[in-house]
């Protein structure tokens, strides 16, 4: 039989209402909202009532995604279904750490709102824009970035689709030269320029939050966004690393692949994550798990 991978949504993934049924079918589920209220007062008023426009805005995003991350997960885990490994894109990269262990789930989330501060102040000092290149191979992209100082490829998501974040008049231009390329460049609705040096400020920022945040080893393999490997060493600083640097998430699908992983939980809003596993890892079994109806269907009920 072959193992078993948890991965954890992104923001982006968020929409009106999420999470809200998981709390009507799963105990464990329902604690992890009661604990971000706790924390954060209103945030599953703002999962489950919050507007579109509301749920867009990176402090209440990243809060709010990651509660019905680890919310998803929880339930998953008190149904009996446990993983061997690991990940998360972006954001979920912290709600994956929270779930094996590394961090509290108090301490993650406390992570998590200095985390969308942080993001959210440096995208107003350094604005920034993200667009999705689809129909080129990833080295084309990176050629096709190269002859700018100010645009960077970022999300390696799966084959023939990788994320490009810069500053918004030269992503214009090279947009166009996508299309040049015979590519397609999709405009991405974010407020920054998420894992690019742009988010050097918030990486810095960071850094001195984590050394007041407590940090221990997982109990289970976390596959970090920065090297598509197991966390290990310093934790913190490869946490203030992911902040601006690539996510490679091809990578990590492929890696956790070679470890004999065949069946994938997406733990989160969406199943955004599901479809780029599928492109990478065609005979991957996938299955979101994001409300009541998702969590039966992974469970076979």
């Amino acid at each position: 039989m072959g193992k078993i991978a948890f991965v954890f949504s992104g923001q982006g993934a968020q929409y009106p209402g999420m999470g809200q049924s998981l709390c009507d079918v799963s105990a464990a589920a329902k604690a992890v909202f009661g604990l971000a209220d706790a924390a954060r007062p209103g945030t599953s008023a703002q999962c489950f009532s919050g507007t579109a426009q509301e749920l867009a805005i990176t402090q209440n995003t990243q809060p709010c995604v990651y509660a019905v991350d680890l919310a998803a997960a929880k339930a998953l885990e008190e149904a009996g279904v446990r993983p061997d490994f690991v990940a998360g894109f972006s954001l979920g990269e912290v709600a994956a750490l929270a779930f094996a262990g590394a961090f509290t789930p108090e301490d993650g989330f406390a992570f998590v709102c200095k985390r969308a501060e942080a993001m959210q102040r440096a995208a107003e000092e350094n604005p920034g824009a993200m667009a999705a290149v689809l129909k080129l191979g990833n080295e084309q992209v990176e050629a096709l970035c190269a002859p700018f100082d100010r645009v960077w490829p970022v999300n390696y998501n799966c084959p023939g689709q990788l994320v490009v974040a810069g500053e918004p008049a030269q992503l214009r231009e090279f947009q166009a030269k996508v299309k040049e390329a015979g590519g397609r460049a999709a405009p991405l609705a974010v407020s920054g320029g998420f894992h690019s040096p742009l988010m050097a400020s918030a990486a810095e920022k960071l850094a001195g939050d984590l050394l007041r945040i407590g940090l221990g080893q997982p109990c289970f393999p976390v596959y970090a966004n920065a090297t598509a490997q197991p966390y290990g060493g310093d934790m913190r600083a490869l946490l203030v690393r992911q902040v601006q640097s690539p996510v490679r998430w091809q990578e990590t699908v492929e890696a956790l692949a070679a470890q004999g992983v065949d069946t994938f939980y997406e733990c989160g809003p969406g199943k955004t994550l599901c479809g780029l596993i599928k492109k990478t890892c065609k005979t991957a079994a996938v299955y979101p798990v994001q409300d009541a109806e998702t969590l039966g269907a992974a469970l076979g009920g």
